[in-house]
């Protein structure tokens, strides 16, 4: 093979290989964050915990680092205008699709077949108390459950299971939009 077809070739395989990543991720023109995004069950969502500095999110122990890392903490009312145009926070049901088809997958890096699933972010409060981070994934859905609280899904990193419970609106936790 000449130099000229290798080269030919080598930037064709490179062009797929961008191409192939870009489709698989979300840039936020609000901020020029870049995302990456998951299908599963026929829903997109983003793989990565939203991290869009809206009025009221916090990072972790008030740390930017942890925001780096992984994502912004919200509370409820600014997690249900947080996610950018095109992408929404999910109902209970589409946060179930998600969760029978990932199942009790192992919310490890290095297991994670589906690509969806990241460090744990824990929560906090607004008053500045944080909780739980590498340890708990907690993300918010629009489903309220009586006048202060609202259901939430979670995932417990050694125990590997997901679960549904409901938790006060004010607490932080972290944001996974789906797409429209």
């Amino acid at each position: 093979m000449s130099m000229s077809k290798f080269i030919a070739a080598l930037v064709c395989i490179l062009f797929c290989v961008a191409c192939e990543q870009q489709k698989n991720t979300f840039t936020d023109t609000r901020d020029s964050k870049v995302y990456k995004t998951v299908k599963i069950g026929g829903q997109v969502w983003l793989a990565e915990n939203l991290n869009y500095n809206a009025s009221g999110s916090k990072c972790y122990d008030n740390k930017p680092d942890n925001c780096d890392k992984y994502g912004r903490l919200y509370s409820w009312e600014t997690a249900m205008k947080s996610c950018p145009s095109g992408w929404h926070l999910p109902g209970s049901a589409e946060l179930e699709v998600l969760m029978e088809m990932v199942g009790d997958e192992k919310n490890d890096t290095e297991e994670d077949k589906f690509g969806f699933f990241t460090l744990q972010g824990g929560y906090g409060y607004l008053s500045g108390y944080f909780y739980d981070i590498n340890n708990f994934s907690y993300w918010w859905s629009t489903d309220e459950y009586g006048s202060y609280s609202t259901y939430r899904r979670h995932i417990y990193y050694n125990n590997e299971y997901t679960d549904d419970d409901s938790y006060i609106k004010s607490l932080l936790r972290s944001v996974r939009c789906v797409q429209d």
